[in-house]
């Protein structure tokens, strides 16, 4: 009876078959990574559109009263309504509206004719613009006080950031932006005081325009960041592996770098999804007090003159950039600390 010997594969076949191995698991991570929130974004999108179409269904709004006055028969309010569709049945109004959101039609506004989607574009890139700018701040200044005060824990500079970052945390943008006009634009005259000019004039005039409002909608997220940062900090240094890293030697710049601010700034960047909603939601009343023709004032105006079509679009995109925003957060999270990966 003849035995054939199989030979052990080499080291090339095994390190091929590694990296297959490695790239394959790298995906699946990734896949699994962007999926989950997409399937916590589906449920939230259709029931946040349902919401929104019902309410304009029980709020008894109509365009008739925007195109006509409060004057007009209801042989013309029943034609004006008929025209956009208004005496269709409930369901057959969102299913048409909905398939037509997903080709990125939002419908016109009740207020002038005019397509919701272009009249939000520019805005809603003014309003992202400045966001973007007040998480920067807002992120940078954090980090600097959150690991001052941890590394300094108990001192006088420790309770100095504390002090400080719990009485902005309890002053509105608004009123934020109030002093920091008279202050920095009435006073010193180092910024305009209203107004915004996109980024296609160039860099620095733009944020030259742009770092007030930014300012202002930015100190509620220095705040936050701060005190999580330094929590997470004071907690970490005194977990067993960063003092087992002292123990070898480790110099504190590595101690810090390596271990203690990446396993402790989890929380911190979870919360930044937090706050961006805020940011967001902010912006309304933060772009009146600067006079800037944003995503937050059309909200607000189409809300006075009851545009519903318009602030439709609005939650929408509201939905979107939300879910956008916290799947990048999602994506540096698991970067950073892979233990801590999460859900939207």
């Amino acid at each position: 009876m003849t035995q054939t010997s199989t030979s052990p594969p080499d080291a090339s076949t095994l390190a091929t078959t590694t990296k297959a191995h490695t790239r394959t698991h790298r995906l699946k991570a990734w896949t699994q990574l962007l999926l989950r929130p997409l399937g916590v974004f589906i449920p939230v999108f259709i029931l946040g559109t349902f919401i929104t179409f019902l309410l304009r269904d029980i709020s008894g709004l109509s365009p008739a009263y925007l195109q006509a006055g409060e004057n007009a028969t209801p042989e013309l309010i029943a034609e004006i309504e008929s025209s956009w569709g208004l005496d269709q049945p409930f369901l057959n109004q969102y299913f048409t509206w909905f398939t037509n959101l997903l080709s990125g039609d939002m419908g016109n506004s009740w207020y002038n004719g005019v397509s919701i989607a272009e009249q939000l574009w520019d805005r809603a890139l003014i309003t992202v613009s400045i966001a973007l700018v007040a998480l920067t701040i807002g992120l940078a200044l954090g980090v600097l006080f959150g690991v001052l005060a941890a590394k300094y824990q108990g001192s006088p500079l420790d309770r100095a950031i504390t002090a400080v970052t719990t009485v902005i945390s309890a002053m509105p943008p608004f009123v934020v932006g109030i002093l920091l006009i008279s202050i920095f634009a009435i006073q010193l005259r180092w910024f305009p005081a209203a107004g915004y000019i996109s980024a296609d004039n160039g860099l620095g005039l733009w944020l030259w325009f742009a770092f007030l409002p930014a300012l202002a909608l930015s100190v509620d997220v220095i705040s936050d960041v701060a005190r999580q940062l330094r929590a997470g900090l004071v907690g970490v240094y005194q977990e067993n592996y960063i003092v087992g890293a002292r123990l070898r030697g480790y110099s504190p710049s590595r101690v810090f770098w390596v271990h203690g601010l990446r396993n402790g700034a989890g929380p911190t960047v979870a919360l930044l999804g937090l706050k961006f909603p805020a940011v967001l939601g902010g912006s309304v009343v933060t772009e009146m007090v600067f006079g800037i023709s944003g995503y937050g004032r059309f909200a607000a105006d189409s809300a006075i003159r009851g545009d519903v079509p318009a602030v439709q679009g609005v939650l929408v995109i509201s939905v979107v950039l939300v879910v956008v925003f916290n799947v990048i957060v999602n994506i540096i999270l698991n970067r950073i600390a892979p233990a801590g990966q999460r859900g939207v």
